[in-house]
């Protein structure tokens, strides 16, 4: 004969199972927190991989291992991944563990790609993703970088639009050494054959056109004055632009039309 246990004696159990199952998960807590503290899992070494070309490995790890907190179980991935990160020409750190007690970083470097200088004249770097980043200067190994200067965040827009800029005017045998952007957003470049061209301000493409137009009808304005430099060019202008050759005041000039080649008369005409 089977007989029900009262309320209060299953609510008895029930409690007291509850307790068991909570004292047996605070001791197997207590037991991974003591294995995890073990000094077997302190980190012992750092392993660096990727292609750096202007910082050590050593290097490396001096900067970056001072900033690491925690063994093998309790260290932040973030946060060590960002200590690396902050080593100069490290553009991005991926950092894993490696059973028992190591971590494993791939690293990659900034590329430079110009300089890049702020409304105080101090220099940067921007590399070829258009980021700006710090970093010694004298450690460029790259040669004929041009220099950005625009406000704060106008990096990656600035050498996009650098890229376009240079082959546009690549026919004046001139390369862009810096390119300036106000803040009311009005683009000048400057060549190193000591040329200023102001371009003035639009979307890119208008930009890019712009300079196009100028560079397509500047041999026919330059023809008139042999032997004479360009000095400056403001292309801001409606319909012509205004020019400072060397020895000659500025003027204000349409853009000679491009002259194309006659279209040949009909078979018909030619033969009267």
């Amino acid at each position: 004969m089977n007989m029900a246990l009262p309320n209060d004696v299953r609510l008895t159990n029930a409690v007291a199972n509850t307790v068991f199952v909570l004292a047996a998960l605070v001791l197997a807590a207590a037991a991974v927190a003591w294995v995890a503290r073990l000094p077997v899992f302190a980190l012992r070494g750092i392993v660096v991989d990727g292609e750096m070309s202007r910082s050590s490995v050593a290097a490396i790890r001096a900067n970056a291992a001072p900033q690491l907190q925690g063994n093998f179980f309790t260290i932040n991935l973030a946060a060590a991944r960002a200590a690396f990160e902050t080593v100069p020409w490290v553009r991005q750190a991926i950092v894993r563990r490696v059973w028992p007690n190591r971590l494993a970083v791939t690293l990659t470097e900034h590329q430079a790609a110009a300089y890049w200088e702020d409304d105080n004249g101090d220099e940067r770097l921007v590399n070829l993703q258009g980021e700006v980043f710090e970093a010694n200067l004298g450690d460029v190994e790259e040669e004929g970088l041009p220099t950005l200067a625009g406000p704060e965040g106008s990096a990656a827009q600035m050498l996009a639009l650098y890229r376009r800029l240079q082959p546009a005017l690549a026919p004046l045998e001139a390369e862009v050494e810096t390119l300036r952007q106000s803040r009311r957003g009005s683009f000048t470049a400057e060549l190193d054959n000591g040329a200023t061209i102001e371009i003035g301000r639009g979307t890119d493409d208008v930009l890019v056109q712009r300079t196009e137009r100028f560079v397509r009808t500047l041999p026919q304005v330059m023809a008139q004055y042999p032997g004479r430099a360009l000095q400056y060019a403001d292309l801001r202008h409606n319909d012509a632009y205004a020019l400072r050759i060397q020895g000659v005041s500025t003027l204000l000039t349409p853009p000679p039309p491009v002259r194309n080649k006659p279209a040949p008369r009909p078979a018909a005409a030619r033969q009267r």
